[in-house]
């Protein structure tokens, strides 16, 4: 269902919380402390300049709010949400995630294209490298499918690697996934992610705290990095430099009390020194589902077992076998963790012919047992 969600504003307050957003130089910590003392963005609006100094502002930031200046770029920022079929959920709505509620500088609004009830749903973030290798790509894929197959959320931030692979791995098995953006959620970025930004806007969720329009600036990555982990009960990392994304994304899990999960890699690989290091540092080392499902609270699981007869839609993963003998060999020739060109499968099955061995592919793709990635590779799925 691609809905968008009622809200209890009416236009004029969807306006004053806009406004209070795109306020130049307040940000998210400062608009939570303002909220915390004036209750609402109209009382904030109407405040004197003297009161918003006195309640730790700039002067300059004070006289913009009382100004009103930002009023216009919120009736255009209003504009677009409705003409892109998105919607605005304010820190005192309802649909607003009651944990990233909870960390210490929640974004005051949220803009959202897709199911937002799936906010209040149990999430699991799975962050990693752009630049993964076959194993972290099969690692992110197959734990993502076991996770939502058990009735979780995926949450990531659809960049290319282990993102994407994260939210596709959700999606094909008909599970739930939320892409929290560093952009507007009317842009896509990267561009190749355009089919998987409109497959989750429909399935799934779109959600980010830039305003619409904004570009995927450099800055903004490491900024949306605390609202994945603030509405998700745990963090996993499954490949990562020491100092990336995905390690800024586990130090601002154990800065919000959340749960701390990583896939073990080759001690060789300078990709698997964020997860392997995090697992030293205390992270709970992840190597089928169970592991990140027995560290939830009893009470959550309890909610994934009542929710799960609610999901018939999900379907039930069944191990299928290749019915033909080059089928078969094939199938053991290839690896999880290494791709395999097809010319390197002639020299290591040179019984075969060369359309044998491809239509024996094609039947192992068919059955989702094999992917092809670039380059005319093979690797077997996890």
């Amino acid at each position: 269902m691609n809905a968008t969600p009622a809200t209890a504003h009416d236009r004029d307050e969807q306006l004053y919380w806009l406004a209070l957003g795109l306020v130049p130089g307040l940000g998210s910590r400062k608009a939570f402390q303002l909220l915390e003392r004036f209750e609402s963005p109209r009382a904030i609006f109407r405040a004197s300049p003297s009161d918003l100094e006195g309640a730790g502002l700039a002067s300059s930031v004070a006289q913009s709010i009382s100004s009103g200046c930002t009023f216009d770029d919120a009736v255009t920022q209003h504009q677009r949400v409705l003409a892109a079929g998105a919607a605005m959920i304010s820190l005192h709505d309802p649909l607003y995630s009651r944990r990233l509620r909870t960390i210490f500088d929640p974004p005051p609004v949220l803009f959202v294209r897709g199911r937002a009830e799936l906010l209040e749903t149990l999430v699991v973030a799975i962050v990693g490298t752009r630049r993964p290798s076959a194993y972290g790509m099969a690692a992110s894929d197959r734990l993502s499918r076991d996770l939502a197959q058990a009735g979780m959320t995926i949450t990531s931030g659809m960049a290319r690697g282990i993102d994407t692979a994260a939210h596709r791995g959700a999606l094909d098995i008909g599970g739930n996934t939320i892409a929290v953006l560093g952009c507007g959620v009317d842009v896509v970025y990267p561009a190749e992610n355009r089919d998987l930004a409109e497959e989750i806007a429909h399935k799934g969720l779109l959600v980010s705290e830039f305003p619409m329009g904004a570009p995927g600036y450099p800055q903004n990555f490491p900024i949306r990095n605390r609202i994945i982990s603030g509405i998700s009960v745990g963090v996993m990392v499954v490949e990562g430099a020491k100092y990336s994304g995905s390690a800024i994304t586990a130090r601002l899990a154990v800065e919000q009390g959340r749960e701390l999960f990583a896939v073990p890699g080759n001690i060789t690989a300078k990709m698997s020194w964020g997860p392997n290091l995090l697992i030293k540092q205390g992270a709970k080392l992840v190597q089928e589902a169970e592991d990140v499902l027995s560290e939830l609270s009893p009470e959550d699981r309890r909610r994934l077992y009542a929710a799960r007869p609610e999901n018939p839609e999900l379907p039930k993963q069944q191990a299928l076998a290749p019915e033909s003998a080059v089928s078969q060999a094939v199938l053991k020739a290839l690896a999880v963790d290494r791709p395999t060109q097809i010319d390197v499968l002639l020299e290591y099955l040179p019984q075969y012919s060369s359309s044998e061995l491809i239509a024996a592919l094609f039947e192992l793709e068919m059955l989702g047992l094999i992917r092809q990635l670039a380059g005319k590779c093979y690797i077997k799925v996890w």
